[in-house]
């Protein structure tokens, strides 16, 4: 599938591109709305991310004017929260809305959604993640121990997910902050601790002589496959 990500923020969009690309996508990217315009034209993609706040044109006439010529499912992100201005992407023809700063996994989680409600995906996506006895299901955003429902918080779920698809890979608890929390918990890199702790109770057979979800002691954890 391709995605167009287009944003005046170079960071931004290094990291949004990395992060589609490790799922399998074709990313394009731009900096402004005129170049969001003409690759909606030329390229075609399967789903666009839109700024708002873009030079040359911003992203709310970028989103007018393509849906003039196409459907293609656009997500708009900004930096402003007020209802009045999220109101104002859909009348613009957006389909969703992402407010900054955001966390990855919700942006990915949102355009899987939206390549499934579109149809653009055919099947190719799987929406399921397993790995052993443990398996998530990443339209509904449930886990399964073994077949039976875990029941897990959104902040779990994202943890796990986040191991998951990087596999035997270790991971600092001050990575997991950055990539899971963002700015919300940063001073408190306790909260990794207890949402590993509660992982493994939920999906672990023996919590105390865990299978999967391992420590590196020194170093962080990972999810052993």
């Amino acid at each position: 599938m391709k995605i167009c990500v287009v944003d005046d923020e170079e960071l931004l969009v290094k990291g949004i591109r990395f992060n589609l690309k490790n799922e399998g996508y074709e990313v394009i990217t731009g900096t402004n709305g005129l170049e969001a315009l003409q690759i909606a034209k030329t390229q075609k993609p399967d789903l666009m991310v839109l700024d708002v706040m873009m030079p040359e044109m911003d992203g709310l006439t970028a989103c007018s004017k393509i849906r003039e010529f196409s459907q293609v499912p656009i997500i708009l992100l900004t930096a402003k929260a007020e209802d009045m201005d999220k109101l104002m992407g859909f009348e613009n023809g957006a389909d969703d809305y992402l407010t900054k700063p955001f966390n990855i996994l919700e942006l990915k989680a949102r355009i899987r959604a939206l390549l499934r409600r579109s149809g653009a995906g055919d099947g190719k996506h799987a929406n399921l993640l397993s790995i052993g006895d443990i398996t998530l299901d990443l339209d509904s955003r449930d886990a399964y121990k073994s077949g039976k429902r875990a029941d897990l918080t959104a902040k779990e779920f994202d943890v796990i997910e986040f191991l998951m698809r990087n596999p035997n890979r270790v991971y600092s608890r001050e990575a997991l902050l950055d990539t899971i929390w963002a700015l919300e918990y940063r001073s408190d890199i306790r909260t990794v601790d207890v949402h590993i702790r509660r992982l493994r109770e939920k999906l672990e057979a023996n919590p105390a002589k865990p299978k999967y979800i391992m420590t590196k002691w020194g170093v962080g954890y990972y999810f052993q496959k």
